[in-house]
C-alpha cells in the first residue's frame, strides 16, 4: 500500500523520475540525488512503512535481502566495503518518512567519514543492561 503524499511512493509509482539501480516485486533501489558519495543508493520497500517501527517483518526481510544483494554487487565493483545506515524517527534524524536504507560504497583511502564522531559518555553498563535487556 502506498501513501499518496510520500515522495518515495511517488518514485515507486513512476510519478517522480529516479535513477533505478534495482527493482523486484517487493523493493526498489535508486541513487540518492544528494550528490555526496558516488553510488549512494537508497533501498526501500514498495509497501509504505514509515520506519523500522511499523514495517512488517516480511517487508523488512525483503528489503534487507535487497540491501545485501546491492552491497555484494558494490563490493565486487568497487573492491571495497559499504556503510549501511538507517534513521528511524524524527529524533534519529529521519527526514523522509518512508523506511529506507542508505548504502554508501567505500573504497580504500576514499577519505569519507560517515560514522558519527560521538564523545565518550560515563555509562554504568550494569544499569544500562538492566534497563535495556529484553526479558522473555
Amino acid at each position: 500500500m502506498n501513501n499518496a503524499d510520500c515522495i518515495f511512493c511517488k518514485i515507486i509509482n513512476g510519478d517522480i523520475p529516479s535513477y533505478k539501480i534495482y527493482e523486484d516485486e517487493f523493493t526498489y533501489a535508486f541513487l540518492d540525488i544528494a550528490s555526496d558519495v558516488y553510488g549512494h543508493t537508497l533501498v526501500i520497500p514498495k509497501n509504505h512503512a514509515e520506519n523500522i517501527f511499523d514495517v512488517s517483518i516480511e517487508d523488512l526481510n525483503h528489503t534487507m535481502s535487497t540491501v545485501k544483494k546491492i552491497a555484494e554487487h558494490y563490493k565486487s565493483i568497487f573492491a571495497g566495503g559499504v556503510n549501511i545506515i538507517n534513521c528511524s524517527d524524527k529524533v534519529a534524524e529521519q527526514s523522509v518518512f518512508h523506511l529506507h536504507f542508505h548504502i554508501y560504497p567505500r573504497t580504500e583511502n576514499d577519505g569519507l567519514k560517515v560514522f558519527p564522531a560521538i564523545d565518550k559518555q560515563e555509562i554504568d553498563f550494569k544499569d544500562c543492561q538492566e534497563k535495556l535487556k529484553i526479558k522473555h
